[in-house]
């Protein structure tokens, strides 16, 4: 096994509550993400070593349902509202202009790791429509420039934040 168990510590609770039952996997899966962030290949392997599932059939799983990630997510999160109002009003524009800016695709993060790109199916916020969130913070009735000006101080601002580390 490549992982230890203290690497784990956090969601081997759950681990350990494993009994052997079918079905047992997705919610080991979920425990692992909402602890890290993601699935990483050590967790997978750690998990495969406990269940006695093969590290590839869990692979299959985590890459076969949408909710897994196999890669950490960005510093600033930023999540596009595809609903059906947002939809309707422009969320193909805002995407378009958040690839511009930040050469970000769907489900990917940037080289640096400052921003994700997700699409959700609802924020919740229709009457603002298109909208979108950069950790936690809501932006709506999104235009391209009005968006590209958020997304620069976004930049800006993850820059300034990265200097200050560093010192």
């Amino acid at each position: 096994m490549s992982a230890s168990a203290d690497e784990f510590k956090p969601f081997n609770v759950d681990l350990w509550k494993y009994d052997g039952h079918d079905g047992a996997l997705i919610p080991l899966l979920q425990s692992a993400q909402d602890t890290y962030g993601y699935v990483s290949e050590k967790a997978i392997d750690y998990i495969s070593h406990v269940t006695g599932i093969a590290a590839a059939d869990i692979y299959g799983v985590v890459t076969f349902y949408a909710q897994f990630r196999t890669k950490p997510l960005g510093k600033n999160v930023i999540k596009i509202c595809n609903g059906t109002a947002c939809h309707v009003n422009g969320a193909k524009s805002v995407y378009d202009v958040v690839q511009d800016e930040l050469n970000l695709n769907y489900d990917e993060t940037t080289e640096d790791g400052n921003f994700s790109l997700l699409s959700v199916a609802c924020i919740g916020c229709c009457s603002l429509a298109p909208v979108m969130t950069i950790g936690g913070e809501t932006y709506g009735r999104l235009e391209s420039n009005k968006l590209r000006k958020i997304l620069r101080e976004q930049k800006k601002h993850a820059r300034e934040t990265a200097k200050q580390t560093e010192t």
